[in-house]
């Protein structure tokens, strides 16, 4: 982690936008604690990607107190690529101070240069593909601090540094980790996923009763997590042998269809009042 933060600091100063990309879901959550001490008075433009499996009204109103807190931020569904447009407009508006700033200097007008921060597995990689598109050219011969980085010029004449920066989440926030898990951003080895499943699977059964009812059609939403995902697992028909249900199973199929968004769309993290 040391070491990631390093090299992300280093290249951040050949930067003049940084693009920070979120998880839509949990915005907050998936932001890296020390992103305002990393960048510091940079530009940022915040991505909120996944917008396809997060709530669109959440969506709206986490676009609000971004913009409240000085980030403009744009909706990415990076698989589809529906939002991706908008970012050349935006990463040239803000770094226009900055190219106006050279020339008054007597320096050649360029391209804006950026770069892709993110934590692990909030799509940073498939919203630089989808970016980078078909079109995209090397540019060459500009400074990188790690041998084999490049520029890439992209759509809309921005140069992007092509190595997406790795951040890692802190997790002493117990509801912030099981937001992570939950999402993706964890790996599944490492955490309790029948108690992660289960504490999902209650939260849904409390806030979004008729998609439960709905999707593994289950009526005793009161139950405790542990009885929601026997339940589940005696619906899918997952029984081991001697008859009892597999609720591990039931678990990984709980995790796996909410983050394939087939549960519906849902935000963990609530906007600040």
């Amino acid at each position: 982690m040391a070491k990631a933060k390093r090299l992300v600091k280093e290249n951040l100063k050949l930067v003049d936008v940084v693009i920070e990309v979120l998880d839509a879901r949990i915005p907050s959550s998936s932001r890296n604690p020390n992103m305002d001490e990393l960048a510091g008075q940079k530009p940022r433009l915040v991505i909120l990607n996944k917008s396809d499996l997060a709530d669109p009204e959440q969506t709206r109103l986490w676009k609000d107190v971004l913009a409240k807190a000085g980030f403009p931020s744009i909706a990415v569904d990076s698989i589809k690529g529906n939002g991706t447009r908008e970012v050349p407009d935006h990463v040239n508006k803000l770094a226009a101070p900055k190219i106006q700033a050279l020339v008054a200097v007597g320096r050649r007008p360029r391209a804006p240069r950026c770069m892709v921060l993110g934590i692990p597995n909030v799509g940073k990689s498939f919203f630089i593909n989808k970016l980078v598109g078909q079109h995209a050219t090397r540019t060459g011969d500009k400074p990188g601090v790690t041998r084999g980085q490049q520029w890439v010029r992209v759509a809309g004449n921005i140069d992007l540094l092509d190595t997406p920066g790795i951040l890692w989440p802190k997790l002493e926030n117990q509801e912030a980790a099981y937001r992570l898990a939950v999402t993706g951003a964890i790996k599944d080895e490492i955490y309790d996923l029948y108690g992660t499943a289960g504490k999902l699977l209650k939260w849904l059964a409390a806030n979004y009763p008729e998609a439960i009812r709905e999707r593994f059609k289950i009526e005793d939403l009161a139950a405790q997590p542990e009885q929601l995902l026997e339940a589940v697992g005696a619906r899918r028909g997952f029984y081991i042998s001697g008859g009892a249900v597999d609720s591990i199973k039931s678990a990984r199929i709980v995790i796996k269809e909410f983050r394939e968004g087939k549960l519906g769309r849902y935000t963990l993290d609530m906007p600040p009042v």
